[in-house]
């Protein structure tokens, strides 16, 4: 595995690719400034000739993007190259906010986890949430060992568990007592959330007959316990809820405005859809009520008869997320890249899945700083992409067909990552 110390800085020059881009934005162009808006000012870093796909300004235009002291300093038409200490070519290329991946686990080194410098930064993520790895008792550890050396930006949610869940998946069945009621300690929960922010930024809570392996009727029980240590830091949950005793909306009841349903498209039981393939009574009103659904598409936990049958209904998600674990990593099937060209190969536009990676996750949770846009002043926080037209086939990690085969999807568009720029840094994949 590659080192975040080995991540290669070499700077390329950019190659060509076609690119056939349709705006959601009709109005977006005469939204765009004409002209330079600090022409007096010095770039460290000109991100040059390519195509701005920024949601939370409404645009999608031609543009240059110039940084200066790890800051997007502006956003324009033609900006000078003479005003650029150094110049990336982003030609035929597309230019977004960096990408936020709100549910990975990136304890590098410890049961599933994996390195973020390689399979985020590496693919064009400039900020991950790890979902749960730790709890109350680990989340200090990782702090310090993993996320403030990691490039990228990574930001844990605390498990209400007292270890967090990725060791637990090591150890036998009948040590797996994640969810004795006597180690949900909400306290000692919120205390973790508070004494480590703004690093951290939530509580996790796993709902699913492969790690909560307290009785079944425990799990409003559990719920509460979540809410409970959300409320006492002040700080949003994310809910993983698979193959559940409890219908699903019975658990997004608990839930609150800004509470993040990950694991939204899982073809287990109790899920979004009823028997009949239609979305459940009270998922469409946990939505109006605030509560987020995010996709992570993960190990087993993206169906594509869901998500197709979801579309259809008009659900859509508000977050694109990878659950990326380190079993992912031999693959290219959880890869964010991967992801989003999913939900583009179902019908979502680039620009709403590109909302649903910048705009849209940079909201969900406090950060404690401005990313997911690239209004100057914010982070500054690049992602550089090739959009390849052609055939390209994505396959559903949860279902199989009559003769045993994985259930396949043809996209006519990919996303495949060119460069990023992270805390003003230039970093270039050479694959």
């Amino acid at each position: 595995m590659i080192t975040r110390r080995d991540f290669s800085k070499v700077l390329l020059a950019a190659g060509t690719a076609n690119l056939a881009l349709e705006s959601a934005f009709a109005a977006a162009e005469s939204n765009v400034p004409a002209e330079p808006q600090n022409t007096n000012q010095m770039c460290d870093l000109l991100i040059k000739g390519g195509t701005v796909i920024d949601p939370s300004q409404q645009l999608h235009a031609p543009m240059d993007v110039g940084v200066k002291d790890r800051k997007i300093l502006e956003v324009a038409r033609d900006i000078p190259e003479s005003r650029a200490l150094q110049v990336y070519s982003a030609k035929d290329r597309i230019v977004t906010p960096g990408w936020i991946d709100l549910h990975t686990h990136c304890n590098d080194g410890v049961a599933t986890g994996f390195n973020a410098d390689h399979y985020c930064l590496g693919r064009g993520t400039t900020t991950c949430v790890d979902a749960g790895s730790t709890g109350f008792v680990t989340v200090g550890p990782f702090i310090r060992d993993v996320v403030r050396p990691s490039n990228t930006r990574i930001h844990p949610l605390v498990e209400i568990g007292v270890l967090g869940t990725l060791i637990f998946r090591q150890w036998p069945h009948y040590m797996r007592d994640l969810y004795n009621m006597h180690w949900v300690l909400p306290d000692k929960v919120a205390k973790a959330v508070r004494d480590n922010r703004p690093d951290t930024v939530g509580v996790k809570i796993h709902l699913d007959r492969e790690i909560s392996t307290s009785p079944l009727e425990f799990e409003m029980a559990l719920m509460k316990k979540a809410v409970e240590a959300a409320e006492l830091c002040h700080q949003p949950i994310m809910l993983h809820a698979l193959n559940c005793a409890n219908p699903l909306p019975d658990l997004l009841k608990l839930m609150r405005k800004g509470d993040v349903l990950t694991h939204c498209y899982n073809g287990f039981p109790n899920g979004i859809l009823d028997d009949n393939g239609k979305i459940r009574s009270g998922i469409r009103e946990a939505r109006e009520r605030g509560i987020l659904f995010d996709v992570a598409e993960g190990h087993v936990s993206l169906s594509f008869a869901v998500v197709e049958k979801a579309l259809q209904q008009g659900f859509l998600p508000d977050t694109i997320s990878s659950d990326l674990t380190v079993w992912a990593t031999s693959h290219t099937t959880g890869d964010l890249p991967n992801v989003a060209s999913t939900m583009m190969a179902f019908g979502m536009s680039l620009d709403q899945v590109i909302a649903g990676l910048t705009a849209k996750p940079a909201q969900t949770f406090d950060f404690g700083m401005q990313i997911g846009t690239l209004k100057p002043g914010a982070e500054a926080d690049i992602s550089i992409f090739e959009l390849r037209e052609g055939n390209f086939e994505f396959i559903d990690n949860y279902s199989a067909d009559a003769g045993g085969q994985p259930v396949t999807k043809i996209g006519r568009q990919k996303l495949v990552n060119k460069a990023v720029v992270c805390r003003g840094q230039l970093w270039v994949n050479q694959l």
